[in-house]
This record gives C-alpha cells, sequence and structure tokens, in this order.
C-alpha cells in the first residue's frame, strides 16, 4: 500500500537527514525532509479526499514531491555529501515515483 511505503520512507529518509546534519550539511538535509515527508503526508490526505479530483490533486502533489525528493537524492549522492550507499534511497524512490504516477494514471482514467 502506498501510505505504508511512503511512510516507511520516510522514516528512511530521516536516518539519512541524521547523517546530513551531522556532515554539516543542513541545507541538504532541510530540503531533502521536507519534500521525502511531504510525500506521505500528500498520500495521507488523499485518502480522505472530498472527490475523486481532491484525490488525484493530492497523489500529483505526492508524485511531484517525490521527484523533488529523487532530484535532492541525486544531488546528494552526485556530490559526495554523505558515506551512506545513496542507490538503496534511489531505488525507493524511483518505485515511489512510478507507482504515484499509476495511480494518478488510472484515476484520471474513470473520470
Amino acid at each position: 500500500m502506498i501510505e505504508d511505503r511512503s511512510f516507511e520512507f520516510s522514516l528512511k529518509i530521516i536516518k539519512l537527514v541524521k547523517n546530513l546534519k551531522e556532515n554539516n550539511e543542513y541545507i541538504f538535509a532541510d530540503q531533502l525532509l521536507r519534500s521525502s515527508t511531504s510525500i506521505g503526508a500528500n498520500v495521507a490526505e488523499a485518502g480522505a479526499g472530498q472527490s475523486r479530483k481532491d484525490f488525484i490533486s493530492k497523489m500529483a502533489i505526492a508524485s511531484k514531491e517525490a521527484r523533488e525528493t529523487r532530484y535532492w537524492l541525486r544531488l546528494i549522492d552526485k556530490a559526495n555529501l554523505t558515506d551512506l550507499c545513496m542507490q538503496e534511497y534511489l531505488d525507493e524512490v524511483d518505485q515511489i515515483v512510478k507507482i504515484l504516477t499509476k495511480i494518478v494514471k488510472t484515476s484520471q482514467e474513470k473520470i
């Protein structure tokens, strides 16, 4: 379920953010924390959507936040800002983007 998966992803990101802050990479840590936790927050909010249109809107925002998160993860990886293996994070966010994209497309077809 995407709600659980995005929540678990946020928990993993929190560990990465702690590592970044230990390396004094506060700006990157804050940006990553904002975008990554917003994924799950928007998915959760979509579940309480007042209409299909509202559901699609929240899921589309979650998808955009996931893409932004992927950007920050790639930047952190290529700039070598942490000694943690970034591939695990990148693989997971790619899967989340795919799931959210599919949810949005499928939901739009039903309108």
